[in-house]
């Protein structure tokens, strides 16, 4: 199981805001003036210049299974370390949130099996092709909301969550999407001390298989991947009590 083979799809460039300012430019609040700036709307282009740092399109990887649940928990009972993520998605020329957007994102679980492939690092375990997939609508705000857990490792690769970003979706009866127009495909980060902690914490501490870090990765070392890397905030005193993960990301609508 790695995807270091596979070639980066497209030369599409995004825009990756991260941390509290850039969150305020998401959801359109005003950047603090400078001495010399007379109102709050001339202060926001150059503010969003400064936190806004553009970044090539990630590789999906040949663990995408399409037509997946639209669903704001895609843990389906699966044991880790929880992960409340909250991800921004706003117009990379504008930084205006996108309303109505599938955040889609999809990853391996603790010991490093995709459903769909279980078994490719070396695990035996129920698969039902469903599992640690899915995505949500962003709301008026351009935020998805996803419960999942902390991702697990395998051969190649550091721990990451593949993304992509939707729009015009038609939602179906059985509680999949169909249609629409893929906006964005990427790739979130993991830092590393945060990810040592976890690493000790049942079932991640079963994984025998090494793991690679980031400075090790290839694909997050390759064209300014480090934009993909998410804010965590602790949930709890321990690893074990889980982590909230925000990261706001700006997609090419035209």
């Amino acid at each position: 199981m790695t995807e270091t083979s596979e070639a980066p799809i497209g030369r599409r460039t995004v825009l990756i805001a991260t941390g509290a300012t850039a969150a305020a430019l998401a959801v359109g609040a005003a950047a603090p003036e400078s001495p010399t700036t007379t109102n709050a709307a001339d202060a926001t282009p150059a503010a969003a210049a400064a936190v806004c740092t553009l970044t090539k399109e990630m590789t999906e990887g040949p663990y995408y299974l399409d037509g997946q649940l639209v669903r704001a928990d895609i843990t389906e009972s699966k044991p880790g370390v929880p992960l409340k993520l909250t991800l921004t998605v706003v117009d990379d020329d504008t930084c205006v949130p996108l309303s109505n957007a599938l955040v889609e994102i999809w990853h391996c679980d603790a010991l490093g099996e995709y459903s769909g492939f279980v078994g490719g690092n070396g695990h035996s375990e129920p698969d039902d092709g469903t599992f640690l997939r899915g995505g949500v609508l962003t709301n008026s705000s351009g935020v998805a909301a996803i419960t999942t857990i902390y991702p697990g490792w395998y051969r190649g690769r550091c721990i990451h969550i593949h993304l992509k970003v939707h729009t015009g979706v038609t939602l179906t009866s059985d509680g999949s999407f169909t249609g629409g127009k893929e906006l964005h495909t990427g790739q979130l980060f993991f830092n590393e001390t945060i990810t040592t902690a976890v690493a000790k914490v049942s079932p991640y501490s079963t994984n025998t298989v090494t793991r690679t870090t980031l400075a090790q990765d290839s694909i997050y070392d390759d064209g300014g991947a480090a934009s993909g890397l998410l804010t965590l905030t602790a949930l709890g005193s321990s690893a074990s009590s889980g982590y909230a993960g925000t990261l706001t990301v700006g997609v090419e609508t035209s």
